[in-house]
């Protein structure tokens, strides 16, 4: 009898309490959004099953946990608190990035620029409500939408905050079609949500291979802290564009980022205990990165209203919203609001325009709170 006694005392039924329970169903919700509503399953599926894994409790000392230094859940993590897996990640990304219609119209890269607004206005916004100068930045770069920087800076500034920022950057970056609408509609007029994009110009091949090495040089000396991040990113593009290592970026774009996805997702997920989650910080920084994600997509919005009023040739005011990072999620809200209203107005291209000076600039946005903070 003291034999089965012992062994159901070191089970997960008698050790849960009612966070592991809370998290569980949360993990559960991510699952159920990324398989049954499609809510961004590459990301929500992996996330969710991490945070199930995390929160099955267990004897602290046995080498299981993810905050356990000897556990192979720990080995994976280093990829998240090294900055390895969103270097990975941006890899990826650079080789899938077509920058032709950024080129055609670059000044379509200020509304990138403007989006990212929202991360130094919660800045200031968490350093008042009371959070340390390294964690307002690390809440603050949700605004720019991108899990990846967002989980990045976070590792570098304030590690212990890494699962609910992640969380959180990722449930905004799926729940783009209920945030970033209301926004649209609210700060825009339909004659303004009408104002049709003029063709695109083809861009020459020679461009495109120029394009991301100037785009190294100019973002990486502008903020050198950034370069694990952009330099792996204009690496892949390089890669795509310039004709002779397509092969390599295919793998790039393909098993290397998928790999990097599945563990940066399952970890991160993993890092949700629930008696290292569930804290009053938590609930302040979910609350501060909706706030940061909004006001990234209205300043987008703002700034693109303001650039009407000295362009001779108008550019239609949604595409601020795809200045955001969240690639391709905000482009095709962007997109589907100009159908809606007309459906014969095309955004999706101008709108990737913006979307893909946004991943660039919060990428450089990273870079100059991490050096900033560091310094100081």
């Amino acid at each position: 009898m003291d034999l089965l006694l012992q062994f159901l005392s070191n089970t997960g039924y008698f050790l849960a309490d009612y966070r592991h329970v809370i998290m569980i169903v949360v993990g559960s919700v991510f699952i159920y959004l990324g398989t049954a509503k499609k809510f961004e399953p590459l990301l929500l599926v992996p996330i969710g099953f991490g945070i199930l894994i995390g929160n099955i409790p267990f004897f602290k000392g046995f080498g299981l946990g993810i905050y356990e230094s000897n556990s192979v859940l720990h080995y994976l993590y280093f990829g998240v608190t090294t900055g390895l897996y969103p270097s990975i990640i941006f890899l990826g990304l650079g080789a899938m990035t077509d920058f032709s219609s950024l080129l055609a119209r670059p000044i379509l890269m200020l509304l990138g620029a403007a989006a990212q607004m929202g991360i130094y206005f919660t800045l200031l916004g968490a350093l008042g409500l009371g959070f340390l100068p390294k964690e307002a930045a690390s809440i603050a770069i949700i605004g720019g939408a991108d899990g990846p920087t967002s989980i990045f800076l976070t590792a570098k500034l304030a590690p212990r905050l890494i699962g609910p920022i992640a969380i959180a950057a990722y449930s905004y970056m799926a729940l783009i079609p209920v945030i970033q609408p209301p926004i649209m509609k609210l700060l825009t007029t339909r004659k303004e949500r009408l104002i049709r994009m003029s063709e695109l110009r083809e861009v020459p091949k020679k461009e495109r291979i120029i394009f991301p090495v100037v785009a190294l040089f100019l973002c990486c000396f502008l903020a050198p802290a950034s370069i694990p991040l952009l330099g792996m990113f204009f690496f892949g593009n390089f890669l795509k564009e310039c004709g002779v290592t397509e092969r390599l970026a295919q793998t790039a774009r393909t098993s290397i980022i998928d790999m990097a996805t599945i563990l940066l997702g399952v970890t991160v997920g993993a890092s949700t205990q629930g008696d290292v989650f569930l804290t009053p910080k938590s609930i302040g920084i979910f609350f501060l990165g909706a706030f940061a994600f909004s006001l990234a997509t209205a300043s987008g919005i703002i700034f693109a209203k303001l650039m009407n009023l000295v362009l001779k040739v108008k550019i239609n005011p949604l595409l601020g919203a795809a200045g955001v990072s969240a690639v391709p999620g905000s482009a095709r809200e962007v997109h589907l609001m100009g159908q809606h209203e007309d459906r014969h107005n095309y955004l999706l291209m101008h709108a990737m325009a913006c979307n893909s000076s946004g991943v660039i600039g919060s990428a450089i946005c990273a870079g100059i709170l991490w050096s900033f903070m560091v310094a100081s």
